[in-house]
């Protein structure tokens, strides 16, 4: 079903043409690769066939490709100042037609749709509630696989480097808000409008493992360790946070993801 050879290199030479010295591009690329694997892995624990599997892994390959355009064509990874990665990627595939670069032989209508819609939703706050089954589990593969290693990157990647030029957009503050803190207490995701700090970030970060939905995404966040060092009342050069609030806050983020995990973050 899937050619996975043909595949890599398609995605390898489409990643040429831009600035692989740039770290914030490098990162993109191991950052996808990396996903493509947590898909297969999620995509194995559900006792899915070969061929499954195989388009788990392309869904991971494909659902950040309209990040590289993203950033040479506006400076930064943030949504709200520029596109929508995951609406802008799947138009560069579905509508333009690089989807065939990446495929030796045509996929059925219904899993080119099924791969167009995962992409699509990869980064939204919920799912619609009309997706069928398999949709829907493929888009939870994606998203449970994405947020995963975003923990990862949050640890390796500086913060500027992450921002690029929207960093005069970071507001600084003490402490998280109630809007933001409201979402730890009842265990979601924090709306990206509702997020304004450096810590509120964070926080926001962190929150993403409320909505882990499979137990393999969860064994593999605690394998790497990334999120427990978020979670540590430290910033990021290592220093203690220096508000008592900010603190305090941290330690209830940990609380609660532990409540809703049944077990400690390690």
């Amino acid at each position: 079903m899937i050619d996975r050879k043909r595949a890599q290199a398609a995605f390898r030479e489409y990643t040429s043409q831009y600035d692989l010295e740039n770290s914030m591009v490098s990162h993109k690329v191991w950052h996808t690769m990396r996903v493509a694997g947590n898909c297969e892995r999620i995509a194995e624990s559900l006792g899915m066939e070969a061929d499954l599997r195989s388009f788990a892994w392309l869904l991971g390959l494909l659902h950040d490709i309209g990040r590289f355009e993203q950033i040479r064509r506006y400076g930064t990874f943030i949504d709200a100042v520029s596109v929508d990665h995951a609406e802008f990627g799947a138009d560069l595939l579905f509508r333009e037609h690089l989807i065939d670069t990446f495929l030796s032989e045509g996929l059925s209508d219904e899993w080119r749709a099924l791969l167009e819609t995962a992409i699509r939703l990869h980064n939204k706050l919920t799912l619609p509630e009309h997706l069928d089954e398999q949709t829907r589990c493929f888009c939870d593969i994606i998203r449970d696989a994405d947020k995963v290693d975003i923990f990862r990157v949050i640890i390796d990647l500086p913060f500027e480097a992450r921002i690029g030029s929207s960093m005069n957009m970071i507001q600084e503050a003490d402490a998280a808000s109630d809007a933001v803190m409201s979402c730890v207490y009842e265990h979601r995701c924090v709306p990206r409008g509702i997020r304004k700090t450096r810590f509120e970030g964070r926080i926001s970060h962190c929150c993403m493992a409320f909505e882990l939905v499979y137990p393999e995404s969860r064994e593999i966040v605690q394998e790497q360790g990334f999120l427990d060092r978020l979670l540590e009342e430290q910033d990021e050069e290592g220093n203690l946070l220096c508000c008592d609030r900010e603190r305090e806050q941290m330690r209830y983020v940990r609380r609660e993801i532990e409540t809703a995990w049944g077990e400690a973050i390690n």
